[in-house]
């Protein structure tokens, strides 16, 4: 089932990173910004609504739709109690739910959180865009995903291969020279739109934003 989603979601744009433990999927939340959760109840180390009931807690606030062949409407209210965005029961079309999660991240508390600001550089990921005043120019996905990193990094610097990752995703594999290519296109569209801020490489630690 998990493959099945994936392609839906990778057949309309999405990219997708798959999990099949709440261990793995904690530890890949905690270091990666994900725009949506899709989270099944019936996992081979638990309860997949234990995995949201614990991010919640911890401050995240990433929507979340849940899977379950629970029906019995006290399992769909308490799924929600406990910090889901919406419910799917089992069996599902892939329609209805690249549907669900797409109505998900169109949610306007959604959208602002997914639109970072540093230094008046502004990066939405429902536009796919990135903004300086009154000029804007296109992200291609990866491009997105990485902007997306620095700016809620504020200044702080990103270790290479966390940004790999929010490019690309765990477990895809990326060519040494993948994020040296999308750094170069974005320091030029950074510098297309005015923008005084910069992508500095600090040598042996990351990358990180400053001002100019």
């Amino acid at each position: 089932m998990a493959a099945l989603i994936c392609k839906a979601f990778e057949g309309t744009g999405i990219r997708v990173d798959v999990f099949d433990r709440i261990a793995s999927a904690r530890a890949a939340i905690d270091r990666l910004s994900y725009s949506a959760l899709v989270v099944d109840r019936g996992l081979p180390d638990g309860d997949g609504l234990e995995l949201v009931r614990t991010l919640r807690a911890s401050g995240c606030v990433t929507p979340c739709l849940m899977l379950t062949a629970r029906d019995a409407l006290h399992d769909r209210v308490e799924g929600l109690d406990m910090g889901a965005d919406d419910y799917l029961v089992k069996p599902f079309s892939m329609e209805e739910l690249v549907a669900r999660v797409r109505a998900l991240l169109r949610r306007p508390a959604v959208l602002h959180d997914l639109a970072p600001e540093y230094a008046g550089l502004r990066v939405s990921a429902s536009e796919a865009s990135m903004r300086c005043g009154n000029e804007s120019i296109t992200l291609a996905p990866a491009e997105l995903q990485i902007m997306l990193t620095l700016v809620k990094a504020q200044g702080r610097t990103v270790r290479r291969t966390a940004l790999e990752h929010a490019g690309w995703g765990l477990s895809e594999p990326v060519t040494p020279n993948a994020l040296d290519v999308a750094l170069h296109r974005l320091r030029k569209k950074v510098a297309a739109i005015g923008s005084t801020v910069e992508i500095s490489n600090l040598r042996g630690h990351g990358y990180a934003l400053a001002c100019s």
